[in-house]
C-alpha cells in the first residue's frame, strides 16, 4: 500500500469511503474492507453512519493503530461552539477514541474562516484528533487557511477523477505539504469508465476500468483515493492496484480527458470553484 507523507500524517493511498452505507450494510462492508486490507476508513458526520463504521472496525478485530480514521464536520456546524461540539459526537458516535483526521467538510462563507481554523485546531489540544485537514476548498482557499493555522493542514479532500481536472487546488496542496484525497474518485453512472481511452487502458493491462482509474489518480505525486462500493466483490479489486503501472502515454491521454472539467458534485452551498 502506498502511504501518502503529509504534514506529519501518514496517509494510506486509497481508502473504503462509507457515504450512503448504512446500518448493518455498513457495518458489515466496513469489517470486509478491513479484512480485504483497506487501512483507511473515511465517514462523516453528514453521512449519519459514524456508529456503524464505528461498530465495523471493532467487528473486524483490527488494532485501532492499524487504521487510519477519517471523519468531517458539516458546513453549518463550523462555528467555534458548533464545530468542537460536533467533533466530540462525531468521536463519540465512531467509538474508536480520537480520530486520525478531521476535516471541515465544506467551507461556509456566513463563518469567518479564521475562527474555523482556530477551532479546528483546538480538536488536537482537546484529544479527539491527531491531524485537521479540509474538503471542497478551492487552490486560494488552501493557502489562506494554511496560513491561518498552528498546526500543519495535511489533506484537501475534493472531487477528483480523469473528467475533472485539479490542477490548481493540487499544487496549493503541495505548497502546503497536504495530500489531496479524491471523492467519488471512479465517477458515477459508469459514462467514465466505459471512455475508449481507459477502457482500452484496461484491456492491455488485464485490469478493470475503475483499476485503470484508481492507478492514474495514486500515480501522482501525493493524490489518494477513497472509492466506495456496496458490493464486497469490488472492495479487492479497487485495491488491487499496485501490481502494474501506467505508461507516460496512457497517463497523458488520461489525463488530457480531465480538461473536459464535467464535475459531479455541486451543491447551492459550494465555493467558487478554480477553473483549472
Amino acid at each position: 500500500m502506498k502511504i501518502i507523507e503529509a504534514g506529519g500524517a501518514r496517509i494510506p493511498a486509497i481508502g473504503f469511503g462509507t457515504f450512503t452505507l448504512e446500518g448493518q450494510t455498513c457495518v458489515d462492508m466496513v469489517a470486509k474492507a478491513i479484512d480485504a486490507g483497506y487501512r483507511h476508513i473515511d465517514t462523516a458526520r453528514m453521512y449519519g453512519n459514524e456508529k456503524e463504521v464505528g461498530a465495523g472496525i471493532a467487528a473486524s478485530g483490527i488494532a485501532r493503530d492499524e487504521l487510519f480514521v477519517t471523519t468531517k464536520i458539516w458546513w453549518t456546524d463550523l462555528s467555534e461552539d458548533k464545530l468542537m461540539a460536533s467533533t466530540r459526537a462525531a468521536v463519540e458516535a465512531i467509538g474508536q477514541g480520537p480520530v486520525d483526521l478531521l476535516l471541515i467538510h465544506w467551507p461556509n462563507a456566513d463563518v469567518p474562516l479564521e475562527e474555523t481554523i482556530d477551532a479546528l485546531n483546538a480538536t488536537i489540544g482537546e484529544n479527539l484528533t491527531r491531524h485537521i485537514g479540509v474538503a471542497n476548498f478551492t487552490s486560494a482557499m488552501v493557502d489562506e487557511a494554511a496560513a491561518m493555522s498552528s498546526a500543519p493542514l495535511v489533506c484537501n479532500q475534493v472531487e477528483y477523477h480523469p473528467y475533472l481536472s485539479q490542477e490548481n487546488v493540487l499544487a496549493a496542496c503541495r505548497r502546503h505539504d497536504m495530500a489531496m484525497i479524491a471523492y467519488s474518485p471512479i465517477g458515477k453512472g459508469g459514462e467514465m469508465l466505459a471512455d475508449p481511452v481507459i477502457r482500452e487502458a484496461a484491456e492491455r493491462h488485464g485490469k478493470s476500468p475503475a483499476q485503470i482509474v484508481l492507478r492514474w489518480e495514486i500515480e501522482q505525486d501525493i493524490v489518494g483515493a477513497i472509492p466506495r462500493t456496496k458490493t464486497p466483490e469490488r472492495l479487492q479489486e479497487n485495491l488491487d492496484v499496485f501490481d502494474f503501472e501506467l505508461t507516460e502515454t496512457e497517463r497523458a491521454a488520461i489525463t488530457e480527458l480531465s480538461l473536459r472539467r464535467q464535475r459531479l458534485i455541486d451543491p447551492s452551498f459550494a465555493p467558487t470553484w478554480d477553473r483549472a
